[in-house]
């Protein structure tokens, strides 16, 4: 039995940041991961940087194969570059799947061979899987797709066929519609974009529909079938025929095969890690971290994460996951769709004193040199204490503009400094004066 100051399971964001810099304060570190091809983790493998190359070289009007032949280059490196950076900084790395037998000890399965390791303190950071539809042999099907299937496709689907239209849904109709495919999303609810301002979430509909992406919404798919290489899809009790099928149902915590029931480690109801405020497990001492934790499903989150456990191993532990506030987050639709804090529902039934304003890109001198009108700001603030309530930003950049009013929130910042800036011209972000002049 090998003995370890720290064992991480799992190769995402936050658990290779926690082993490099636990390896670099003097511990003897080891991080299991069981696919080589996670290395890095889901971001750069198969989440948020291959896709988001994609998006930009579709955007860049690059063919599918190039777009696709991109991806395999930049994901390729991104994995190299990490493994080499964890071995670098004094970390065991472990290509095995690896199981608790006990609560502080765990086996790893390499090959043939089996290893137990142990260690004080323990990591558990192994992400997501995506959730699969229960329809009949959807698995087994030729030409039907998860979100890492759709990725590595040899040949662009003329006919696509995508079941939810939620965040991963949405982004990839964007892609392939800007690639050349002819998209249908399926929705089994009466709406999409539910969470976001309801006239910013009308016009990114419009834009999709202008994309050529059909929505089709309160819709039942009951059965699916192969027809040669075709995907024929039963819908609201006819039939329709596609090259390629995607489902995009959401993803849900990775606690299958580790072996948790030896263990006193607990559980959520939706199958989470339950965690307290230090991310720490009903086991003292085990840690989880990233999307186990059933916490919001973003690189950036996995990040602040490393943060708390970093705080409470090397430091005086006094950063909390609650101390995290005004998350943002970015739709990759194009064009981009961004929101941080409250929408005016949410302040109004908080019963807060609020006034909120848009601003049509339409009107911003920055959308006329892009080319681009497409768009609508609105933000909402406090109109006592001026504090900024939230935001949801629809037009180009916007994934970069929701960042500065994220650090205003946290800096409890008056939405009067953002209406008296002064910024650059002509940028995207001058915007903010107009659309805080409330």
């Amino acid at each position: 039995m090998l003995h370890y100051d720290l064992i991480v399971i799992g190769f995402g964001k936050a658990g290779k940041t926690i082993a490099a810099k636990m390896s670099a304060s003097g511990q003897k570190v080891a991080l299991i991961e069981q696919d080589s091809e996670m290395f890095g983790g889901t971001c750069i493998n198969i989440g948020c940087i291959p896709t988001k190359t994609l998006i930009h070289a579709a955007e860049q009007g690059l063919s599918f194969q190039a777009a696709m032949t991109l991806k395999e280059t930049v994901v390729s490196r991104l994995n190299d570059k990490n493994k080499k950076a964890l071995v670098g900084a004094g970390v065991d790395l472990y290509n095995a799947h690896a199981r608790f037998i006990e609560n502080k000890i765990v086996e790893i399965t390499l090959g043939e061979d089996l290893e137990t390791l142990t260690a004080d303190t323990i990591i558990i950071n192994t992400g997501a899987v995506v959730n699969i539809p229960s329809i009949a042999g959807a698995t087994a099907l030729k030409n039907v797709f998860d979100s890492t299937g759709i990725q590595r496709l040899e040949k662009l689907p003329e006919r696509l066929a995508i079941i939810g239209g939620g965040s991963i849904g949405l982004e990839f109709a964007s892609l392939y519609a800007r690639l050349g495919s002819q998209v249908t999303v399926f929705e089994q609810h009466s709406e999409i974009l539910s969470h976001y301002e309801p006239e910013i979430a009308a016009l990114a509909q419009t834009y999709l529909a202008d994309a050529g992406i059909s929505v089709r919404l309160a819709t039942s798919i009951t059965a699916l079938e192969n027809a040669g290489a075709s995907v024929i899809v039963t819908v609201d009790g006819h039939e329709e025929t596609y090259d390629a099928l995607l489902y995009a149902l959401g993803r849900k915590p990775a606690t299958q095969q580790l072996g948790l029931e030896n263990t006193e480690i607990k559980l959520t109801a939706n199958g989470a890690i339950e965690v307290n405020d230090d991310l720490e497990a009903s086991v003292p001492g085990i840690y989880a971290v990233g999307d186990v934790t059933g916490g919001p499903q973003f690189t950036y989150t996995s990040l602040d994460d490393s943060r708390i456990v970093l705080h409470k191993l090397l430091h005086d532990g006094n950063y909390k996951r609650s101390d995290r506030v005004n998350v943002p987050h970015t739709l990759f639709i194009n064009p981009p769709l961004a929101q941080v804090g409250l929408t005016e529902a949410q302040a109004a039934e908080a019963g807060l004193p609020y006034m909120a304003k848009t601003l049509a890109v339409a009107t911003m001198p920055r959308g006329h040199v892009n080319n681009d009108l497409r768009g609508m700001y609105k933000v909402v603030v406090n109109s006592e204490s001026k504090a900024i309530l939230g935001a949801t930003l629809l037009g180009v950049n916007s994934e970069e503009i929701i960042n500065l009013i994220k650090l205003a929130m946290d800096n409890h910042v008056p939405y009067t400094y953002l209406r008296d800036q002064v910024f650059t011209h002509p940028t995207m972000s001058e915007n903010l004066n107009d659309v805080f002049d409330i």
